[in-house]
């Protein structure tokens, strides 16, 4: 089955069905908070423990984690577009269990494979995006993931309050079910989509591949830009060699340096959780026009400052902490509620998640994608995604504890782990926004062929992997190349333009 569509309908319809994966992710986040309340829903699980309403709540990451690491075993194999639809498929089944569950225990399994959905969608999206989209647009359509992750759980939170006020199991029943729509609608959609490119590339339809590319640009198949991305592809697969991108590759030191790259995504994801955690939309302009390794260094030396404030007003206390809370919520209008035991609930927290939402929400989505290369591509993305949930998991554990036996320490410490991430995305990781992804693989590439230059004389390089300088150096210059070809471009323009009129000037006279 295809589409008629090209260009960017055709890119639209492929952000609209990975946007609704993670619209699912934020809605499964989201509606269990109102489920847990229902005294119906209580009662047809014969009242549970708090204990066990936790389990029933945790089960859900420990799946999706357990999804993540499926997914890296398969998607490589059946393509983007087939996991995608296997993802929807299993979370639209364990969404239908959990609706129609009559006791505890089918619940529990449900909840189970909702989260082994959820974690299939999750780690495929970022890498269906990111292989279909151009350079310059790649952040941002990944950024419109994250942003309907959000929508998800406003949904989620406004459907249960809806549903509060109805009496019987469908106060219940319905919000859960009610998310079976939008995995419907991936998996009627998705079979009309192309896989990737690379993909088709990498796997020997050449041609396929090409047809694809030229449909995604909206060009045709003999156009100069898309003969040169598809060389470029071609090129980059060749330079990862023969290799059939196995589980081996991901700690091998290869020609491309997959291993080191492997790391890059997986840190980059739990240093995430680590950051002490959702995303607004000033990010989808700033993606890529900033670039990812600014946003990461100015985002958290932002949070820890914030968390410093936060740990200062928590030990204060009082009327005045907060006032000047308040006075960061208004400033920069976010609004973000972290429960707590402690009395005057420090909102200054928002600033912290304003930070967090700006620079390490989506970012930590695109970048392993964008890092990996295309043999390790799928296997590394999900167990970037797995590093995720498993530090969530963390990070969920260990707060509750650490509040009550150390209190306002505690943001002390998450700000000390922020400045730990800034001083590790400053030392190692390179910046990948305007780049294709072939052209990152040439970074790492051993043989260095002297197309960047070197600038290790200068003394804060030597502190930095060689590869961060790099990457620096061939943004800049790829800059550069299209601001000479626009320029190129608009002179040609200008003398056809001059060259008619004196045509037709000459016809009239």
């Amino acid at each position: 089955m295809a589409t008629p569509l090209s260009g960017a309908p055709l890119i639209a319809a492929i952000t609209s069905v990975c946007s609704a994966g993670f619209l699912l992710f934020g809605y499964d986040q989201g509606v269990m908070s109102g489920i847990v309340l229902s005294a119906p829903f209580l009662a047809q699980m014969s009242h549970p423990s708090t204990l066990l309403l936790a389990t029933l709540t945790a089960l859900y990451p420990i799946g999706a984690c357990a999804g993540a690491l499926l997914a890296a075993v398969v998607t490589e194999v059946l393509g983007r577009k087939r996991s995608l639809i296997l993802g929807a498929g299993v979370l639209t089944a364990g969404s239908a269990m959990m609706g129609a569950a009559g006791e505890r225990v089918l619940f529990m399994v449900a909840r189970v494979v909702t989260g082994v959905g959820v974690g299939f969608i999750t780690s495929v999206t970022p890498v269906y995006a990111s292989e279909s989209g151009a350079a310059a647009q790649r952040g941002w359509q990944v950024c419109c993931q994250l942003s309907t992750m959000l929508v998800g759980l406003m949904l989620a939170y406004w459907i249960n309050y809806g549903m509060y006020f109805r009496e019987g199991g469908v106060q219940w029943r319905f919000p859960l079910l009610f998310q079976c729509v939008f995995s419907v609608y991936i998996l009627v959609l998705t079979p009309f989509l192309p896989d990737t490119p690379r993909w088709l590339m990498r796997h020997g339809d050449v041609d396929g591949g090409v047809r694809i590319l030229a449909r995604l640009r909206g060009k045709g198949v003999d156009d100069v830009d898309v003969q040169r991305e598809k060389e470029e592809i071609v090129m980059a697969i060749g330079v990862e060699g023969e290799a059939k991108g196995g589980w081996g590759d991901l700690l091998r030191g290869d020609g491309v340096e997959s291993c080191k790259r492997f790391y890059l995504a997986v840190g980059i994801q739990f240093m995430q959780q680590m950051s002490g955690n959702e995303l607004n939309f000033p990010q989808w302009w700033m993606i890529d026009r900033v670039g990812r390794r600014k946003l990461f260094l100015s985002m958290a030396i932002g949070m820890s400052l914030v968390l410093i404030g936060e740990a200062v007003c928590v030990a204060l206390g009082g009327y005045s902490a907060s006032i000047a809370a308040v006075f960061f919520v208004f400033m920069f209008e976010a609004c973000f509620t972290w429960g707590t035991s402690l009395p005057h609930l420090p909102i200054i927290i928002a600033l912290s998640e304003t930070f967090e939402n700006v620079g390490w929400m989506a970012t930590v989505w695109i970048y392993p994608a964008e890092i990996l290369p295309l043999k390790i591509r799928a296997k590394g993305a999900a167990l970037a995604a797995a590093a995720d949930f498993l530090g969530n998991f963390l990070v969920v554990e260990i707060t509750p504890p650490a509040l009550a036996n150390i209190g306002y320490r505690t943001y002390i410490l998450f700000a000390v782990f922020n400045i730990a991430n800034a001083i590790i995305v400053w030392c190692f990781y390179p910046e990948t926004a305007g780049q294709t992804l072939e052209s990152i693989d040439r970074l790492f590439a051993k043989e260095d062929d002297g197309w960047l230059g070197d600038e290790r004389d200068r003394w804060y390089r030597r502190l930095q992997w060689n590869m961060v300088g790099r990457a620096e150096r061939a943004r800049n210059l790829r800059r550069r190349t299209e601001r000479q070809r626009r320029r190129r471009s608009a002179d040609s323009t200008g003398v056809r333009e001059e060259d008619g009129v004196g045509e037709g000037d000459g016809s009239e006279g």
